[in-house]
């Protein structure tokens, strides 16, 4: 058995949005976190559900990625991307132990032989399942597009993109509609006003 590591992933992957299948309404088993190949969750998810459709008899009972929209807007063109929550993880539902608190061998070498499985995520020899209120939290009804912009007035920002890239300026206002930000920058010992698209800025580390 693996010794993965015990913190969860933050946000990170993002790809077009597309329609992404909800968990089943079922109270069998618990969810626990499985490491995949960076990119390839996807791909680990379908093999499992695939293969609980040829035997549902292993105590696996359902895979799944949670996501959610986000909203960006670039070039004046709103866009829809689908991000993932925890880019390399997965989740599994599953017996993973028996009555007597033992391993249940099958569901464990069940998910493990998927390739571009890693393990699971916890302790080497004993992988807790979500807690329910992280369960509840990770699964909830997916909600409409949200900005992709977090970005908040009199927060100081980098420029990447444009004539002024590399200059740091502090926002002062925020267009979630236009996708777009003012900056107060100094060019010249000046202080100016430049106003960008979100895409053309990052926070400052």
């Amino acid at each position: 058995m693996d010794n993965d590591k015990e913190i969860m992933p933050g946000i990170g992957a993002e790809e077009p949005a597309q329609e992404t299948a909800s968990p089943v309404e079922d109270n069998r088993g618990q969810w626990f976190v499985v490491h995949t190949l960076s990119g390839h969750e996807k791909k680990v998810r379908d093999s499992i559900n695939r293969q609980i459709r040829l035997d549902d008899q292993v105590g696996v009972y359902e895979a799944y990625i949670p996501e959610e929209k986000v909203e960006d807007i670039r070039m004046g063109t709103k866009k829809v991307t689908t991000r993932k929550f925890f880019p390399g993880y997965i989740l599994v539902r599953m017996d993973l132990y028996d009555e007597d608190g033992n391993v249940n061998e099958k569901a464990w070498y069940f998910v493990r032989s998927v390739q571009s499985v890693l393990g699971f995520l916890g302790s080497a020899n004993r992988p807790k399942p979500l807690p329910p209120d992280e369960v509840a939290h990770v699964l909830r009804p997916p909600e409409a597009p949200r900005p992709k912009c977090q970005l908040k007035v009199g927060e100081v920002v980098r420029i990447k993109d444009g004539p002024f890239t590399d200059i740091e300026g502090k926002v002062q206002s925020v267009d979630i509609e236009r996708g777009k930000l003012q900056l107060m920058v100094t060019i010249l010992g000046q202080l100016t006003p430049v106003e960008l698209e979100f895409w053309q800025v990052e926070h400052v580390v």
